[in-house]
């Protein structure tokens, strides 16, 4: 059960890094009046979860009377870039559960054996999640969770051909990418793109499409400067 535990934990906890959330803390949460299972049951659950935290060295906040009904839980709570502060994952060591449902499994040994139920969620509910992420970037997603990763933009109507060989390049790499052949400016366009906080923006013209390379401009830092393609793919993709 430890080492299962251990594992979610893990898990947790490296997804949430990946997602940009840095401030978090952990909260154990013990057996309430209203429960159901024994003493030795309940003794041992918290026991595992204490054990686990302990092992990987984690720092939590012991919430008394306040695990589920059917087994003592770990809450993972995260804190997003205006300091709120939101519950997202659990883990919750259920002895109840099983033995109501009068679940058994074939052991190693030949005899049948009672299993032990772990209730986990990593993310919470999605859409929720989701919502908890476009708030935490104010909607500036990183590149490589923006929707749109890539606008192509051609300077004018003659160079739409060029930016969709591109294009093509880019799709068979697995970005996600579109082109903006609109008539405007394209000032105006680049405006569009900055609005829509899409990350990376390829301008494209005369002499991108002579030299076979792009003028890349970063919502984050402005021009960058004349790349081929091949640069442009490793940047995203690294």
């Amino acid at each position: 059960m430890e080492k299962e535990i251990i594992g979610v934990i893990k898990l947790a906890l490296k997804i949430y890094r990946e997602f940009g959330f840095k401030d978090y803390h952990i909260e154990l949460s013990t057996r309430p009046d209203k429960s159901i299972g024994t003493d030795a049951m309940w003794n041992k659950a918290e026991k595992v979860l204490k054990s686990a935290l302990k092992k990987q060295k984690i720092k939590y906040q012991l919430n008394p009377k306040d695990g589920a009904f059917y087994g003592p839980k770990i809450d993972f709570h995260i804190k997003d870039s205006l300091d709120r502060s939101w519950q997202l994952g659990t883990i919750q060591l259920d002895f109840s559960m099983p033995d109501r449902f009068d679940l058994n499994y074939i052991a190693k040994d030949g005899k049948k054996k009672r299993p032990v139920m772990i209730h986990r969620a990593i993310l919470g509910s999605f859409e929720r999640f989701v919502g908890i992420i476009l708030e935490h970037y104010q909607g500036n997603l990183p590149l490589w969770l923006a929707p749109i990763q890539v606008v192509i933009i051609p300077i004018s109507e003659k160079h739409v051909t060029y930016a969709e060989q591109v294009q093509r390049e880019l799709i068979k790499k697995g970005i996600r990418v579109e082109i903006d052949a609109g008539g405007e400016r394209m000032q105006k366009k680049i405006k569009n793109a900055e609005e829509q906080k899409i990350p990376l923006m390829l301008i494209v013209g005369d002499k991108e499409k002579k030299a076979k390379k792009v003028a890349v401009r970063s919502k984050a830092k402005g021009d960058e400067g004349v790349m081929d393609i091949g640069k442009v793919i490793r940047i995203i993709n690294k």
